[in-house]
Parts: C-alpha cells; structure tokens; sequence
C-alpha cells in the first residue's frame, strides 16, 4: 500500500504525488487550474467556513481546529465516501493532499490526513 501525503499546491506537482486532491474550500491564489495537475477538488473535505475563520491560522489554535475538524469529517458522508476512495487508490499509487496554507505544519491537510489514515486503518465494513 502506498502512502498520503500532504503538499502545498503550489509545489510544482510530481509524478511521485500520485492522484492529486485539492482539500481547500477555495481556489487558491495564483495558480491556474491547467497548471494544477489536479485528478479531483473536494471542497467538501474543507473545515467549514466557520471553523476556518476561528482557526484564522494561529498555531496556538490548531489544537482546538484539531478536535472540531475531525468531528466535522466524521459526521461528512463525503468524507467516509473519501476514505474508500484513498483505500482503492493507495493500491496502486500514493495519494496527496494539496492546500495552499502557508504552515506546513498546521492546516487542515495535516488533520484530514491523519483522520483518513486512521479511517483507513479500520477494517472495512460490508453490508449484506
């Protein structure tokens, strides 16, 4: 199994990215989508409009982003629908998730990517 990771989108991309996600509610600045090399945009996977704008990016925050974003992706249908996606992809090639936040540490990237490996970790369910 392959292996996601999280990049600024404006990294030029890389054929180690894989399948190519952006994970941020907006068009980031400056980058034309031609040039992007984007396989999909999951606006939303993105913390809501709320949360981000509580979060406004202090580090000293992030821990509380933390924990309020995860509950926001465990209650989005679209994210668990994501996680399966990640599952089938990772078998053939890495996933990355790119956002344009300046902190390579402390964005929302980081925190969907350690909740969709955790979710990925888990067995997969099957119904009847």
């Amino acid at each position: 199994m392959h292996e996601i990771q999280s990049k600024r989108i404006y990294t030029a991309p890389d054929p180690q990215d894989g399948y190519r996600v952006l994970v941020d509610r907006l068009w980031p600045r400056g980058i034309r989508k031609e040039a992007a090399g984007l396989d999909s945009w999951m606006k939303s996977l993105a913390p809501s409009a709320e949360l981000r704008k509580s979060f406004a990016h202090q580090p000293e925050r992030f821990a509380d982003f933390r924990e309020a974003y995860r509950r926001e992706l465990a209650a989005n249908p679209e994210a668990l629908t994501f996680a399966g996606t990640c599952r089938t992809e990772l078998a053939a090639h890495p996933v990355t998730l790119l956002y344009a936040a300046r902190d390579e540490a402390c964005n929302n990237a980081v925190v969907l990517r350690e909740w969709l490996i955790q979710q990925i970790s888990q067995p997969e369910t099957r119904t009847a």
